[in-house]
């Protein structure tokens, strides 16, 4: 076989070596520097003529740069005569902007997934997309892989009385669903109102809580006001303890303040991007061995959704 080469963005480097090192498999080098200006400067260090290549990058913060740094690398790999390129997004960033909400707003989910195309990405493999129907923005195959999956060990660990799984608003109803079906449990979901970006108001809660211990399933948390404030309400309905799983940890702004000084017990998240602060609060599980598993699945042309059965 022609063998396949793993490559690292700068978004990246400690999950990558930690996939390179579940694959047994050396990680790639390439250069990655910043003209005076600020524009990115790659050069691919090693041969990649007729290999099947992996670039692992995630594109949250500073998403612009990693997003450019990810297409500027697969253009020098595309002209480097590679026979396939397949980007590897834990974090697939601008998803939040998947359908026209409003006015003269755009569609970045579908922009990004034109610009991946234009560069030359043959294949994408990334995990809990905000929105399914991004993988139909994309005219190549694409892997949504379920974040879910890393979550039922460590919760089951935790020997909860009453555990019931909460979805923390009405769009991540088919998320808990999913979760609460693998692991048995009973479901409740917490209706909110949006009134701006970044900002949430409980509104309700759909089931019994009342001595409950909940927990709650999401594909991301920013600033945690949704999780904070969804916590305060189910326990103000009687819960006995609320935690959060969520797979990609972005934490921005007020998010360690919001965690810290909040009603949320524990924040359960994945490495799919790397923290930029600290909360006792917060608990980290590795992707990094199933990203591994997925790579080796889809070089060797196997089911990758057997994983998940």
């Amino acid at each position: 076989m022609r063998g396949y080469k793993i490559f690292s963005g700068s978004s990246c480097q400690a999950f990558s070596a930690e996939v390179c090192k579940t694959l047994d498999v050396p990680l790639s080098k390439a250069s990655l520097k910043r003209f005076s200006d600020g524009e990115i400067n790659v050069q691919i260090s090693e041969s990649v003529r007729g290999r099947d290549v992996f670039i692992i990058q995630s594109t949250g913060a500073p998403s612009n740069d990693n997003l450019m740094e990810l297409l500027i690398m697969t253009d020098a790999l595309r002209r480097s005569s590679a026979s396939s390129i397949t980007a590897v997004v834990p974090y697939f960033g601008y998803a939040r902007q998947d359908r026209k909400a409003a006015p003269r707003v755009p569609i970045t989910a579908k922009l990004v997934a034109d610009m991946f195309e234009t560069a030359g990405i043959d294949r994408v493999v990334t995990i809990d997309l905000h929105a399914g129907q991004i993988q139909g923005f994309f005219d190549i195959p694409v892997d949504n892989l379920y974040g879910a999956i890393i979550f039922e060990d460590y919760i089951r660990s935790k020997n909860l009385a009453n555990p019931v799984i909460a979805s923390p608003d009405i769009g991540g109803v088919a998320r808990a669903r999913y979760f609460a079906q693998k692991l048995g449990l009973e479901m409740v979901i917490v209706d909110k109102r949006r009134e701006q970006a970044n900002e949430s108001e409980v509104m309700n809660i759909i089931g019994d809580v009342a001595g409950k211990d909940i927990i709650m399933i999401d594909d991301m948390v920013d600033t945690a006001g949704t999780m904070v404030k969804a916590a305060s309400a189910l326990k103000a309905k009687g819960a006995t303890s609320v935690m959060a799983c969520a797979t990609h940890g972005v934490l921005s702004g007020k998010a360690y303040d919001n965690l810290n000084s909040g009603d949320l017990d524990e924040l359960v998240i994945s490495n799919t991007l790397e923290l930029r602060g600290h909360s006792d609060k917060v608990k980290v599980l590795s992707v990094a061995p199933l990203f591994a598993e997925v790579i080796r699945r889809v070089y060797h042309n196997e089911s990758v959704n057997s994983l998940f059965a």
